[in-house]
Order: structure tokens, then sequence, then C-alpha cells
């Protein structure tokens, strides 16, 4: 199946998709960065996968902007879109051209701690456990159906930097596992609240 991989800066959990594509049926056509400077450009081009960068300076709103994004992605024909840690909140407008493709991962066990700094927001918790979370993406921010969610312990010890090392792994995981259910066409976003895993509601 072909994707587009959408992400702004390091782009570990692109890589992880990268070294799996083989493995979960996908196709990367191509890496978009609204960041000229994103890491993970350098890891798709070392992988001889084409990439773009679409600069958000020079765009007047967030809608003139994601028309130009779906003009790109609509060349290369695709059939889902990945968000790999992409640091911009696509624009309704987007979210219904491709509803129902677009998966994201998000460093919480949503709906907790939906939005940015969710190690920290966390630590200033009572919680004692923490994870990551794949879902579909609707128009209200890390609301989407929850696809799958994966865990990690919270000790006494732990830092920022501790909780993010441990969340990517499991992130790593995680991401192209739920890709591969995609692409073997056993998910299904039903509506803005539900979707479907081989027929059965999750």
């Amino acid at each position: 199946m072909k994707a587009v991989i959408l992400i702004s800066g390091n782009g570990s959990n692109l890589q992880s998709i990268i070294d799996s594509a083989d493995r979960i049926d996908l196709q990367i056509s191509c890496v978009i960065s609204n960041n000229k400077n994103a890491f993970g450009l350098k890891r798709a081009e070392s992988s001889k996968i084409q990439t773009c960068i679409i600069d958000e300076e020079l765009f007047n709103s967030k809608d003139i902007f994601d028309k130009n994004l779906i003009k790109i992605i609509d060349q290369y024909d695709v059939q889902l879109i990945i968000l790999a840690g992409y640091m911009r909140i696509l624009t309704p407008l987007f979210i219904s051209h491709y509803f129902g493709k677009i998966l994201n991962i998000h460093p919480s066990l949503l709906p907790k701690f939906p939005g940015l700094n969710t190690h920290q927001r966390v630590l200033n918790s009572s919680d004692t456990i923490h994870g990551a979370s794949v879902h579909f993406v609707v128009n209200k921010l890390d609301s989407g159906p929850i696809i799958a969610q994966d865990y990690v312990k919270i000790n006494h010890l732990d830092t920022v930097k501790s909780l993010s090392i441990k969340v990517l792994r499991k992130e790593h995981d995680l991401y192209p596992k739920i890709i591969h259910w995609y692409t073997e066409g056993r998910l299904k976003l039903i509506d803005n609240e539900s979707a479907t895993l081989d027929g059965q509601m999750i």
C-alpha cells in the first residue's frame, strides 16, 4: 500500500517504519516535512525515499497551507497518510479530504494528556503508568478512535528524558504493527468516534 509520511523533527518513528516497510506491505512514496531542518529528511534520503519540504512561512493561513499539502500528496495517489512527529494541527479541510486514511501516534495513554509536553504532565500527575496511543485522526485534536496502546511503568527516578526514551521504544514497535493492520485492510474508520478492526468495534 502506498503512503506518505508527514514529519517535523528527528524522525525516529519514521525510521522504525522505514525499517519495517517490506514486512508491513508499505510503499513510502514520499516523506514530507514542514521543517527544512528535520533530521527525518536525512533518514528518508539515506533510504532513497523521495522527500518534500513545504515551508509554512510562505502561506498566509492554515487552510492555504493544507490546500498546497493536499496538492502535493494527491500527486502520489496514496491510500494512507502517516503522521510521525508532525507538529502542525491539520485543518478540517485536510482531514475531510483524507477521512479514514490518517493515522497518528501520540506519546500518552489517550484520552489522557492530549497535546504537547505529555511526559512532564504525566510526571506532574499521580499516574503510575504512561505510554503511547495509535489513533485515527479526526477534527478534534488527539481525539480520534484509539486503535491500540502500549504501556510503561513510571518510577520515582523517571525524568522527562527517561520517560521519552521508554515511550519511544514502545512507539517503534507499536506503530509499524498498527500500520500493517491498515495495509491488510483490517482497520476502518466509521465516524469521528468509532472504528473497527476485523469488522469488530474497537
